[in-house]
């Protein structure tokens, strides 16, 4: 009896011993081990380490996932995959017409190339890239943390022509200096808006409403959301590079976009109506830095950020007619129906493109030494 007493006394000592040693396994950025409810895929862009953020515009919300591929390498890989809608629907066992790629985007670290893909019935898949082959990255059991946006549209609020507004609750997103910058629409009065919100996340969201004055359309406006953005340091300060629809170019400073600010960007240049922004990325090259810009309706654009620079002034007429331009200059490059775009380095480009054929192509530009010379 006593030794089974001894024994039951030992076993409990040492249970409590181990309970008290036990530390549970903390996971980089606040992060949790479990399968997000992601909706949808409507945004992508790397932060640090390996962390993909994914804009999912039906939850009004950002999800953070730890891919863990951030093995750095400097070496880059070209890419040439034709009819890359074709190959994706065979490889998904469906057909070209119930698939869309909304987004590219390639991790800085690793220069793999990661795809945002909806099917017909609106289920959001990510897939990477591995040299000429695609590969599912799972959304299950995987560390994440998450983001709701406040003041974001209602789920069955319409604009004035029966569309949702809550798809436009994220058009963009971005990361810089610590912080997921996100651009698109809220529910307040002046409802185009631009959140800039700390990584790890925090409660804190710093939101600021915007205006604009389009030159084409020939007013001031504060419903309509940045299609798309970029950020670059501009004459020695940071500014958040912004395109609308129609198709304004206009900085905003960066330090003043803050929790409940109203701020007026300066429009820059107009580049044209009836046309939107797709996709808009900063690069350096042989020295000088551009600002490169994918268009529904127009070539891809190049502007020299030292014409930013030197343009003092803010466009506040109107433009003589709907497709005339104005502002600072900017050059048509060789290459229309780009619909996304990324950098694998400051000199190489990734674009998807519609050729002329109508293959829906992904290939780089292998150090874009025509493009930026």
């Amino acid at each position: 009896m006593k030794n089974t007493y001894i024994l039951f006394l030992f076993g409990f000592l040492m249970a409590v011993i181990m309970a008290f040693s036990f530390k549970p396994i903390e996971l980089p950025y606040g992060m949790a081990k479990g399968t997000p409810e992601i909706k949808s895929i409507t945004s992508l862009a790397f932060g640090p380490e390996g962390v993909l953020f994914i804009g999912d515009s039906k939850s009004a919300a950002v999800f953070a996932i730890n891919t863990k591929d951030n093995e750095f390498t400097n070496e880059i890989t070209s890419v040439n995959i034709q009819s890359i809608d074709k190959k994706l629907a065979s490889k998904l066992g469906t057909t070209v017409d119930h698939l869309s790629i909304l987004d590219i985007a390639v991790n800085p670290t690793s220069k793999k190339v990661y795809m945002a893909i909806q099917s017909a019935d609106g289920t959001p898949l990510l897939m990477t890239l591995e040299g000429d082959e695609f590969a599912p990255v799972t959304l299950e059991n995987i560390e994440y943390a998450s983001v709701e946006l406040n003041n974001s549209p209602a789920e069955d609020a319409k604009d004035g022509r029966g569309r949702s507004l809550r798809i436009s609750s994220i058009s963009d997103l971005g990361y810089a200096d610590g912080k997921l910058l996100v651009s698109g629409l809220s529910n307040q009065e002046f409802s185009s808006t631009f959140r800039s919100i700390p990584f790890p996340f925090t409660d804190i969201q710093d939101h600021a409403s915007l205006e604009i004055f389009h030159a084409a359309h020939g007013r001031y406006e504060t419903t309509s959301p940045i299609k798309t953005f970029t950020t670059a340091e501009i004459n020695g300060k940071d500014y958040l590079v912004a395109s609308y629809t129609c198709t304004p170019l206009v900085l905003f400073p960066l330090d003043e976009l803050k929790a409940g600010k109203h701020i007026k960007g300066r429009t820059i240049a107009e580049m044209g109506s009836g046309n939107q922004p797709l996709d808009i990325l900063s690069v350096n090259k042989n020295g000088k830095s551009y600002l490169v810009m994918a268009n529904s309706n127009r070539p891809v654009f190049r502007v020299n950020y030292e014409d930013i620079e030197s343009f003092e002034g803010s466009l506040t007429e109107p433009v003589p007619d709907n497709f005339a331009t104005d502002g600072v200059d900017f050059v048509s490059m060789p290459l229309t129906n780009v619909q996304q775009l990324d950098k694998m380095d400051d000199g190489t480009l990734i674009m998807l493109q519609r050729r002329s054929n109508g293959s829906l192509d992904l290939w780089s530009t292998d150090k874009a030494d025509y493009l930026l010379r």
